[in-house]
C-alpha cells in the first residue's frame, strides 16, 4: 500500500508516536494526556491502546515472540495508515523486541511517514509498585508467566528519539517533553 495523498492537499501533518516501555511504565497515561492536549487544540489524534488492539485486531494471538511480532506489525500498519492521512497516532504499546520496532520504523520510512519512538524508561522496581493491571503481583504469585521485563525479555531501545524517566516527572511534564520533540520536528 502506498501513500496516495497529494502533497499540499491537506496541510495537516500526521505522525506515529510510539511509546515503548515496561508494563505500568506510564506509556498510556502519558499518551492520554498528550491526546487530551492535542485534541483541545483541534488536532486529529488517535490513541491505539495495546489492550484494545489485542482484543479487536489481534484476537487469538498469544504472547510468544512470533505472536508479539505479528501484533506489533499490525499495530504499526494501522498507525502508519492513520499517520499518512494526517492523524497523530499515539501508540502506547510495549513492543518488547527491537527488531519488531525497527520493522515498524522501516515501514514508515518506506512510506514517507513520520515516526517517533519514545522510550518510557521507568525501572521495573517502580513499575511493579505501580502495577496498574496487577500483572506484577500475579507473576510474583505464580499465576502468570511471560511478563515482559521480569521473566520475558524487554529489549530497551538503544537510541530512541526521546527517553522519558516517568518516575522523575509529572505526567504533564512527560507530555510536554513529547510535545517539545514533536514541535522541534515540525509535527505540530
Amino acid at each position: 500500500m502506498t501513500n496516495d495523498r497529494n502533497p499540499g492537499e491537506n496541510d495537516v501533518t500526521g505522525a506515529t508516536i510510539w511509546l515503548t516501555g515496561l508494563p505500568s511504565a506510564g506509556k498510556t497515561t502519558i499518551a492520554r494526556e498528550l491526546a487530551r492536549q492535542l485534541r483541545a487544540e483541534g488536532r486529529r489524534v488517535e490513541l491505539l491502546d495495546g489492550d484494545e488492539i489485542r482484543e479487536f485486531l489481534s484476537a487469538g494471538l498469544g504472547f510468544s515472540r512470533e505472536d508479539r511480532h505479528v501484533n506489533v506489525q499490525r499495530i504499526g500498519f494501522v498507525a502508519e495508515l492513520l499517520a499518512s492521512n494526517g492523524v497523530l497516532a499515539l501508540v502506547p504499546v510495549i513492543a518488547p523486541y527491537a527488531d519488531s520496532r525497527e520493522a515498524v520504523r522501516k515501514r514508515h520510512q518506506q512510506e514517507g511517514t513520520a515516526y517517533v519512538e519514545i522510550h518510557v524508561a521507568t525501572p521495573v522496581e517502580v513499575c511493579s509498585v505501580r502495577d496498574v493491571k496487577g500483572l506484577y503481583a500475579k507473576q510474583a504469585a505464580g499465576e502468570i508467566s511471560g511478563l515482559t521485563g521480569v521473566d520475558d525479555p524487554y529489549e530497551q531501545p538503544e537510541s530512541p528519539d526521546l527517553r522519558i524517566e516517568s518516575q522523575d516527572q509529572t505526567v504533564e511534564e512527560s507530555a510536554a517533553a513529547v510535545r517539545a520533540l514533536l514541535a522541534e520536528r515540525g509535527l505540530l
